[in-house]
């Protein structure tokens, strides 16, 4: 078995691979196969017929369709502190979903999405807010938080449902039908 050092590479010639050949040159590279370009999360099939502006578009693809593309949910949640608890919450007239959580949280950044999809939802019907608990200790004090994330529904400023954890969103709708 032969080692061979080149620069920073280290090649070990074994019987297994008896054709390997090391040479310093750049043109002994040139014969390697080479691996497919990274494109991103694209197809190579035909421009998609479902979305004919898109394929018109300057934005569209040259190389084919897009696979996977960011939704159009981004919806933002209006965050909530000790001064504006009271006219946010506790005077809203449409039940209110708040979400108690920190930056410093891995399970709040994994609901964080979740949340917004149910303030998406329920647009109309639901007022969703978050609440910094590092920032406003005072209101997270008075409700009790004591786990983060913990998400509680309020009607007419009363206490009514509160879930702690990072739930699935089914979990958390179930909990809001109940109020709505």
């Amino acid at each position: 078995m032969a080692t061979v050092q080149l620069q920073s590479l280290t090649l070990i010639r074994s019987s297994a691979f008896p054709s390997l050949t090391v040479s310093p040159s750049i043109s002994a590279c040139r014969n390697l196969p080479t691996l497919p370009r990274y494109a991103g999360l694209r197809l190579t099939h035909a421009a998609d017929t479902r979305f004919p502006s898109r394929a018109a578009s300057k934005t569209a693809p040259r190389s084919g369709r897009v696979a996977c593309e960011a939704r159009d949910t981004a919806v933002q949640v209006a965050s909530v502190t000790d001064a504006n608890w009271q006219s946010l919450v506790l005077e809203s007239e449409l039940p209110v979903l708040v979400e108690f959580w920190a930056p410093w949280c891995g399970p709040c950044r994994m609901i964080h999405p979740i949340i917004d999809e149910l303030a998406k939802e329920y647009a109309d019907k639901l007022k969703c807010y978050k609440l910094n608990t590092d920032e406003s200790p005072s209101t997270a004090t008075r409700y009790g938080i004591r786990s983060i994330p913990t998400v509680i529904v309020f009607k007419n400023g009363e206490k009514k449902d509160a879930v702690i954890g990072a739930v699935p969103k089914a979990t958390l709708t179930s909990s809001l039908e109940k109020f709505l």
